[in-house]
Order: C-alpha cells, then sequence, then structure tokens
C-alpha cells in the first residue's frame, strides 16, 4: 500500500495502536506538545514507535494554547480530577478545539508532503465529554479539509465507533506492549491510578484481557 496519510500520534495507547495497524500507509507521524501535564511523558514513546517502525516524526510546538487556553490538562497535576472516566468529571480536561487546531496544522503538513489523509485516534468514550472526538465534528473537518486544500484532504479517524476496550484488543493482537505507552493526565514519574485516564486504561486492558504492565503509583 501506497503511504498516504499524517498520522496524529501523541504516544498514548490509541494512536500507538492505529500507528502499529495503519503503519503500512503512515507516512508520517506528528505530534503536539501544546504545554498539557502528561505531554513530557507521552511524546518520547511517539518518537520511540515511529523510530521502531521507520516512520518519519516531528514534534510541533503549541505552547500559545497553554498561555491562552483554559483547561485543568494545562494546569498542573493537581488540577486533574480522580475517579471515574465520565462527563461531569472529565469535563474540565477538555481542552477547547484541540482536535481541530491540531487537525488543521496536519492538514497543511499533509498537503505539503501531497499526502491525501490525516488520521486521528479518537474513539467512542470521548464522544460524551470531547465535543471535538465526535463523529459530526471528525466529518465537518474532513469536509474543511478536503475543501480547503489542492489535494483534498481528509480526515480519516477509524476507532470513532469503538470503544478503548476494542482498541486495546486490536493492540493484543499486535503484540503491542501497553507499558510503552502513557496515559495518565497528571503526568508524574509514573502513573497514578487515580485519575479517570488511569481508570479507563485499566479497565480497557483487563477487559481486553491484556496483563497490565503499567507502573502505578497506587
Amino acid at each position: 500500500m501506497k503511504k498516504d496519510a499524517v498520522l496524529i500520534v501523541s504516544g498514548g495507547m490509541d494512536s500507538i495502536t492505529m500507528l502499529y495497524e495503519f503503519k503500512d500507509r503512515i507516512a508520517l507521524g506528528v505530534s503536539f506538545d501544546y504545554g498539557s501535564n502528561h505531554n513530557a511523558r507521552e511524546i518520547p514513546f511517539a518518537a520511540m514507535h515511529c523510530k521502531r517502525l521507520g516512520i518519519p516524526h516531528i514534534v510541533i510546538n503549541l505552547g500559545f494554547m497553554h498561555q491562552y487556553f483554559k483547561s485543568s490538562l494545562l494546569e498542573g497535576a493537581e488540577a486533574i480530577p480522580e475517579g471515574n472516566y465520565d462527563d461531569e468529571n472529565m469535563k474540565s480536561t477538555v481542552v477547547p478545539f484541540r482536535n481541530g487546531i491540531m487537525l488543521s496544522i496536519a492538514a497543511g503538513i499533509a498537503e505539503s508532503n501531497e499526502l491525501k489523509y490525516v488520521m486521528m485516534a479518537n474513539h467512542g468514550g470521548d464522544h460524551a465529554i470531547y465535543p471535538d472526538c465526535r463523529r459530526a465534528f471528525v466529518n465537518a473537518m474532513s469536509e474543511a479539509t478536503a475543501q480547503g486544500t489542492y489535494v483534498g484532504v481528509q480526515v480519516l479517524a477509524p476507532y470513532t465507533d469503538i470503544t478503548k476496550a476494542d482498541i486495546a484488543r486490536h493492540g493484543k493482537r499486535l503484540g503491542i506492549d501497553y507499558a510503552e505507552t502513557w496515559s495518565c493526565y497528571k503526568g508524574g514519574d509514573k502513573h497514578c491510578g487515580k485519575c479517570g485516564t488511569c481508570r479507563e486504561r485499566r479497565e480497557a486492558l483487563a477487559e481486553a484481557g491484556i496483563e497490565d504492565h503499567t507502573e502505578y503509583e497506587q
């Protein structure tokens, strides 16, 4: 298969799974450093996996988001809510229009490299919490990037309608070691084990029948 896509790769479970599942068509991995608590923990995993697969990888600094946007994800580890990964508990972690900004930049990179697609690894569990992970948003952005580029760049989001446990099952088949990914929004030396993303990670791995080798604080 011809390499025809840019993948937005954070270094988390979902995007690393997509990286391996679609490695034959991914020409470039792009990570964005927008000043979140966990960017420094995630991005090295993105770079490592891209290098392992022989896929070029770049990091783009979006420091203005940390400076001007409001989100607990940008305010320090103590601001991250603990407990279940649900709407009310995790809503404070929304970074306004984050995926819209990243997709727009990735679309420009795709066109600059004569690539037709931008891929993102949102999933079904994100919909209620993050407006820029929903199917309607993905479709609207794809229409915008197609209309706004000469090559007609489209957004591909193949995990939009499946769960994180489903993604973990994909990764299990692919032989991915999820200890080489990062989820915790607090961004400490180890996964905290208490925040919504840590709980979601644990539940997904358990549901997929994967032994969890993640180092947790508790």
